[in-house]
């Protein structure tokens, strides 16, 4: 689960990660009146939406008087924003935070997530701040530093003297930094945190590390007991159907492609893409349904399929080791009664019940087109489109 900046950085503050002070605002009027009260200029007006690059795209400005805050808060809120994250569309700001300048001193970097390859979590800082950690990490990955954390021994006063030496930090910065990396490691854990990300953290003239950029992502396996967290989502911000499969407990993630893909497991399911492109087609998304899945949710997997204007075939790929296949037949045969099919439906079920499964497709009366062995399914659905 993604939030904004603003809401990562009152998470931060919980607990003691400084960061500068600032408000979230949802009007012109509201963003002059809280700039009023930060008691001086600059202050800086910044988009909120789920996506980098924010900057570049002219999402975040610098005004130096509240006639420039009410000229780039009325420029901004409403814009429709486009970064390198958001695609050619773009997404549309509804949501300001208006925040107190900061002397900025040095700019860095810093982040933790988990490896998984080592099943331990990993504390990166950089001294290049401000640039895209991906160009820093293709370009000049010996300005990464990566310190690891063993989940049996937690994080420790010497990880986060490493993480400051390693950045340069002297005098007051180095004390600062010191706390700055323990509370936003404390914040990872506390939050079932997936991602946190400060991009840039500053260094003030003053010597105080603060974060003056926040980006934190949360496991939704978690988000149940992180209620006051899961209370932020802002599904303004999500793919319609994305949120629509979240309610039937699938996993979606719409595409560019016009083949769609109803697949249990997710190993399976970037297979199943994976060989559709081989073949020459394009998958128009990612659909796991799931070990569990029954009627319902099969039927719930086709409406939202179907809602992606894009889709003209529609490929079911399910090996029933866990779920049985003769129920994804019936969600298939559920689905094609109560939603209108108008596109080529390729079906190959193998595994737990595909003998029942099959008869019941082929008593359904259904125009399916039926396949045997993977590669095969994938041959029919890309001739389907042809």
């Amino acid at each position: 689960m993604k939030i904004h900046e603003h809401q990562a950085k009152e998470v931060l503050a919980r607990f003691a990660v400084p960061v500068p002070r600032g408000q979230a605002c949802f009007s012109v009027d509201e963003a002059v009146a809280f700039g009023k009260s930060l008691g001086g200029y600059p202050v800086v007006v910044k988009a909120q939406i789920h996506a980098g690059g924010r900057g570049k795209g002219g999402g975040v400005k610098l005004a130096k008087s509240e006639q420039e805050l009410r000229g780039q808060a009325s420029a901004i809120l409403g814009m429709q924003l486009v970064t390198h994250q958001t695609g050619p569309a773009g997404k549309k700001v509804q949501r300001l935070l208006i925040e107190e300048g900061v002397d900025i001193k040095r700019e860095l970097y810093a982040g933790i997530l988990l490896d998984r390859a080592q099943s331990k979590d990993v504390f990166m800082v950089s001294t290049e701040g401000g640039m895209e950690i991906e160009k820093v990490a293709a370009e000049t990955p010996e300005k990464i530093i990566k310190v690891t954390i063993d989940p049996a021994t937690g994080f420790k006063p010497f990880h986060a003297r490493r993480l400051a030496f390693a950045l340069g930090l002297s005098g007051a910065a180095l004390k600062s930094g010191i706390q700055m990396f323990t509370a936003l490691y404390t914040a990872y854990r506390r939050t079932d945190a997936s991602l946190v990300e400060i991009n840039p953290l500053v260094v003030t003239g003053d010597g105080r590390v603060i974060a003056l950029d926040a980006k934190l992502n949360f496991d939704d396996n978690a988000m149940f007991r992180q209620k006051d967290i899961a209370r932020m989502r802002d599904l303004s911000e999500e793919d319609p159907a994305e949120v629509e499969a979240s309610k039937s407990d699938l996993n979606y993630i719409k595409l560019d492609g016009n083949i769609g893909c109803m697949v249990n497991g997710a190993g399976l399911a970037m297979a199943t893409m994976d060989i559709i492109k081989l073949h020459g087609g394009e998958p128009a998304n990612f659909l796991d349904v799931g070990g569990t899945a029954n009627a319902e949710t099969v039927s719930a997997g086709f409406r939202i399929i179907l809602s992606d204007k894009n889709v003209k075939a529609i490929l079911v790929n399910v090996f029933g080791g866990i779920v049985r296949c003769d129920r994804v037949a019936e969600g298939v045969i559920q689905a094609a009664k109560e939603v209108k099919v108008s596109v080529p439906v390729v079906v190959r079920l193998e595994g737990n019940n595909a003998d029942i499964a099959a008869k019941l497709l082929d008593e359904s009366g259904l125009s399916l087109i039926s396949a045997q062995g993977f590669s095969d399914a994938a041959k029919k659905v890309v001739a389907a489109i042809q």
